[in-house]
């Protein structure tokens, strides 16, 4: 099998992008820049109250992966979807982007899952999925040989809500690390981590080499009341953090190493979905091609600025042009 930069494994969603104002969100109560689980009735309710909306394929680290694609590097996405129409347009838009994905449809039961992704002016972006059959990838989808395939195993946080895809997650997690490759997490969310601390605590100490995360995500892992407590948590409890601080840039702590990654500068934010996923793109690029910590970030935090200066949670401009641009790539 042909070798990987990185191999993610995350929820396979369909995400419909449109635009609307804060009084859009009190009407229908959406907590602003949030992501929350609804079901069908919900997702059917906002559709019809929303506006014109962009479908594209999505899911945080499908996301990730068509960013390392754009960077130049191979990635690969395991993740379940069904034999629908959402899961044809998943399977074409990630094809196409260079991500290799050969993980079965599901015939019959849940549908493709979907987000509604209400984007207000200022380029808060409030998530509403509706899972479908994405949570129920199981060891049957976990593909050994792919996983095996690629330096480093990219893991999304959002499938520790449930106990099949949970045990999928450490089965890969358990793959890799026979296999002397890397395992990243992504926090995800907060609210999902609020939900299931002892259990992601547990999981990155003891399987983690690289953990992302935002401020409220790292905060809550840690039960931290400032950002520079949970930091020195994750100092001491990982061997490789990214921690995300929206236009204050990043942080990477390695060991006794602290580098502070400035934001590359955004001419206007447009839409803020994606950004943490296309950092984590081009921090594992960075890493994958054996690139320092430093020079990593500054790939991160090239791709993060691409995609908030548009709507839609993947670039549209060629990463690995914008990275050679900026000297970053020879």
């Amino acid at each position: 099998m042909q070798d990987h930069d990185v191999v993610g494994i995350g929820n396979a969603i369909v995400d419909i992008i449109g635009q609307c104002d804060d009084a859009f969100l009190a009407r229908h109560r959406r907590t602003k820049g949030s992501m929350q689980l609804v079901d069908a009735i919900t997702v059917a309710e906002l559709y019809d109250a929303m506006g014109p909306g962009i479908e594209i394929s999505g899911g945080s680290a499908a996301n990730t992966m068509v960013g390392v694609a754009s960077f130049g590097g191979k990635a690969a996405f395991i993740g379940k979807t069904s034999n629908d129409q959402f899961g044809e347009v998943f399977r074409h838009d990630i094809q196409a982007a260079g991500v290799t994905f050969t993980t079965p449809a599901a015939a019959g039961g849940e549908p493709t899952g979907r987000s509604l992704i209400l984007v207000t002016p200022d380029g808060q972006r409030t998530m509403n999925t509706m899972l479908g059959v994405s949570p129920q990838l199981g060891s049957q989808e976990v593909d050994a040989g792919l996983i095996r395939s690629a330096r480093i195993l990219y893991l999304e946080g959002y499938l520790f809500d449930r106990p099949q895809a949970k045990a999928a997650f450490r089965q890969a997690a358990e793959i890799a690390a026979k296999a002397g490759r890397q395992v990243a997490l992504t926090l995800s969310d907060p609210f999902c981590v609020d939900r299931h601390r002892p259990e992601f605590q547990e999981f990155v100490r003891a399987s983690v080499d690289i953990l992302f995360a935002n401020e409220a995500e790292i905060a809550s892992l840690y039960e931290a009341s400032t950002f520079e407590d949970a930091a020195r948590r994750a100092q001491s409890e990982t061997k490789l953090a990214a921690l995300t601080r929206s236009e204050k840039g990043s942080v990477i702590l390695s060991g006794g190493k602290v580098v502070e990654i400035a934001a590359a500068p955004v001419a206007r934010v447009v839409d803020t979905t994606g950004a943490g996923d296309l950092f984590a793109a081009g921090f594992l690029f960075g890493v994958a091609k054996g690139r320092d910590i430093e020079t990593a970030g500054r790939l991160g935090s090239l791709a993060a600025a691409e995609v908030i200066s548009h709507v839609g949670a993947r670039p549209v401009a060629n990463l690995a042009e914008l990275a050679r641009r900026q000297r970053l790539l020879a």
